[in-house]
């Protein structure tokens, strides 16, 4: 029986005890932050406020765990990435109230950083009365830098307080009805002398008199474009320059404090879990590494079996493994660090529906799902007279978010995925340990340093890049007793399953004191008698 995290919960204005009502959708955010502080009560969580958003929203960061946090290997998990992606909110958050509930064994050797939600802003517009995927928060930007900003954004034509698509029949359009399903609309193949029939457009008017339509909208900077690693310079989203908003600079400022993190889980459209990432040769030798690496390449398909054997759900369509800008890819390029995304969720595929807009109406058409499309509906444009305009389409979120009462076991499944990967992280043991006395008062000291884990100490990145910090190997034996061997040494990484084999020797008796690691890779410690 799968467990209720909620005792409590509130109907319209009253507050049910010890309720057992299940939710009926997603949380709004002061439902979420309620959740928040009740994990950063628990005794083995903190909660953490790291910024406020100009739109006036908490950016949160939760860390769960057990004595030397610090010292720890760690996962950091990201939701709210992209704002449109409220399940992401909601797989984070679940995660960490199994983590607080349930896992004591995980958090003895593992610590978790989790971000639930870096997107507030853009996130609040799914409970809006006018509903649209928002990326951007609530800075004011000028995105088609004509001197006023925010000044042509979406228009709800149809009075139905959601932005879909408009058609404009139009023979120099390069759209067609699609002949999987009548109700989408598809580019028309040239290659094939198909000709257009109708121009599309998201719902809105051109306010601004300049030809274009939702070109400057009224959102401000999306956390999941404005990144460093390939940032997209004067598109609109990004902003001007990389990591400009409170809530990037916050979350990267505390990033760069935790040393012991060793991969990544993001929530967001990027997939290389279902489709783990492939090794270019030449990419990968470039001056801006656009690859992933060989030895990592390797990981990244370990992973990903690890990941399709947890998760049941299969991928449908899923070649997204990043776009500019954005956050999954900075954890690997920028920050050296495993980084793994999924969206968590995909509509099943469905036989002949090669469009993906196509097969998810075949999806919600056997669910009987009646209210996941606004019918194409004709309307009076003032931008286009004389010519025929419909309003219609899907409904935002439906496409990306599952409905609410499928998350949990979607979020199980998640959960466990990320204990299994926590498992696998580095694991240092002192291995084959010889104390040999070998005359004149001198003894020799050697043993394996092992990596008893199938992750290696540092990714290929973290290597290359200089920026994970090395396994360093510390021998205190006292005042002029080390007659050979350094004292303290540095080893670029050890492998999976690899050793590195390491000397000393030592003069007279009494305590040798032994320290190996990394935060990332974790410690071991060990005393030698003499």
């Amino acid at each position: 029986m799968k467990k209720l995290f909620f005792s409590c919960m509130l109907v319209g204005s009253v507050l049910i005890s010890g309720a057992t009502l299940a939710q009926s959708d997603y949380p709004t955010l002061s439902q979420l932050e309620q959740r928040l502080q009740k994990i950063g009560a628990s005794p083995n969580a903190s909660l953490e406020k790291l910024a406020q958003t100009p739109g006036g929203k908490s950016i949160w960061a939760l860390k769960i765990g057990t004595d030397n946090l610090d010292e720890k290997p760690a996962i950091a998990v990201v939701g709210g990435v992209e704002g449109y992606h409220v399940l992401s909110v909601e797989l984070a958050t679940q995660f960490a109230e199994r983590l607080v509930d349930e896992n004591s064994e995980a958090l003895e050797k593992t610590t978790f950083y989790i971000f639930p939600n870096m997107s507030p802003d853009a996130y609040e517009q799914y409970h809006s009365n006018l509903k649209y995927e928002r990326r951007g928060n609530a800075a004011l930007v000028d995105h088609d830098r004509d001197g006023t900003p925010g000044d042509n954004g979406y228009t709800d034509l149809n009075g139905d307080g959601y932005i879909t698509w408009m058609r404009v029949e139009d023979p120099m359009g390069e759209y067609v009805v699609s002949k999987e399903d009548e109700r989408i609309l598809v580019k028309a193949d040239r290659s094939k002398g198909e000709a257009g029939k109708y121009a599309v457009y998201k719902e809105s008017k051109d306010e601004d008199q300049d030809g274009q339509f939702a070109e400057d909208l009224k959102e401000g900077i999306a956390f999941n474009k404005s990144l460093t690693y390939k940032f997209p310079v004067f598109e609109p989203l990004a902003g001007d320059i990389a990591v400009s908003q409170p809530e990037s600079r916050a979350l990267l400022d505390y990033l760069f404090e935790q040393w012991n993190i060793f991969a990544f889980i993001t929530f967001s459209p990027a997939n290389n879990l279902s489709s783990p990432l492939k090794y270019n040769a030449q990419n990968a030798r470039k001056r801006v590494v656009t690859s992933i690496l060989q030895k990592d390449e390797a990981i990244n398909a370990m992973v990903s079996d690890l990941y399709k054997s947890t998760v049941s759900q299969k991928a449908f369509q899923q070649t997204n493994q990043g776009t500019d800008g954005d956050f999954f890819q900075w954890a690997y390029f920028h920050f050296a660090r495993l980084s793994f995304s999924t969206p968590g969720y995909w509509v099943p595929e469905f036989k002949g529906k090669s469009n993906k807009e196509a097969n998810y109406l075949a999806w919600a058409d056997s669910l009987g799902w009646n209210d996941v499309f606004v019918p194409w509906t004709e309307i009076s444009h003032p931008d286009f007279p004389g010519k025929k305009v419909e309003v219609g389409g899907i409904k935002p979120f439906v496409m990306a978010n599952p409905p609410y009462d499928k998350v949990e076991e979607i979020a199980e499944e998640h959960a466990d995925f990320i204990l299994k990967l926590a498992e696998m992280q580095p694991n240092l043991e002192v291995q084959n340990l010889k104390i040999e006395s070998i005359g004149n008062g001198l003894t020799r000291i050697s043993l394996d340093l092992f990596n008893n884990a199938p992750l290696p100490t540092h990714s290929e990145m973290g290597e290359r890049s200089r920026w994970l910090r090395k396994i360093r190997v510390d021998l205190d034996a006292g005042e002029d007793r080390l007659i050979s061997g350094e004292k303290m040494q540095l080893i670029d990484s050890i492998g999976a399953y690899e050793k590195v084999s390491l000397s000393w020797m030592i003069r007279g008796k009494g305590d040798v004191s032994f320290k190996a690691g990394a935060a990332h890779a974790g410690f071991v410690n060990a005393t030698f008698k003499l």
